[in-house]
């Protein structure tokens, strides 16, 4: 994996591309009712089971983090983008969102009951990825879970995402840096959206 990193964008190209795209990415994807249904039942029964608060890791708009919020459940949501931090606040009053790069966050260990990563590690060098995946896991309390969504593929490979380039992923691959992060996969589903691609997501708990 180390010898395709040169082609991962860094957190300021990614931050910059997202400020730029944003107002098309809210009205496109800034509210709950337009995301996907496959999605929206992921997230739901994978919030169904949760019992603490939640740290929503790549935010966005903060659309997942309402939805959580909905719920009953606390959440907090750090985006690396400044329009979407101040979306998010406005259209989510009552949820702290605040600006931070997911691949550095560091929760208190055992403070969380849940770590949410909804598409918002594929632009992360896949060499950083067992890193980022290794401090979220701390964060986590026994019984805690973590739900990764991210788009699959047969390989571990860039694609021309169209904000900026992305990584697609295995999803043996993805389970087994949960596994090497501390985690136990409890389970994972891959599905096919409207324009053909292949979406995924993977579930994985604390177990002590």
């Amino acid at each position: 994996m180390s010898d395709l990193a040169g082609t991962a964008p860094d957190l300021a190209e990614v931050a910059s591309a997202y400020d730029d795209a944003a107002d098309r990415y809210i009205d496109l994807f800034g509210s709950i009712d337009r995301a996907g249904e496959d999605d929206r039942a992921v997230v739901g029964a994978w919030a169904a089971d949760l019992t603490g608060p939640v740290l929503d890791a790549g935010s966005g708009p903060g659309h997942w983090s309402g939805f959580l919020q909905e719920r009953g459940i606390a959440v907090e949501g750090v985006d690396a983008t400044p329009r979407f931090v101040a979306h998010a606040l406005e259209a989510h009053p009552g949820i702290p969102f605040r600006l931070g790069d997911l691949r550095e966050l560091e929760p208190e260990p055992g403070s969380l009951g849940g770590v949410l990563a909804w598409f918002s590690l594929i632009h992360t060098a896949p060499h950083l990825v067992p890193g980022v995946l290794r401090r979220l896991a701390r964060g986590l309390r026994p019984g805690g879970t973590m739900l990764i969504g991210f788009f699959a593929g047969d390989r571990i490979e860039p694609f021309d995402h169209r904000v900026v380039t992305a990584w697609a992923w295995p999803v043996s691959d993805l389970s087994a840096a949960l596994v090497d992060a501390g985690l136990e996969v409890e389970a994972a589903r891959e599905w096919r959206t409207p324009n053909g691609r292949r979406n995924a997501a993977v579930r994985a708990s604390r177990v002590a």
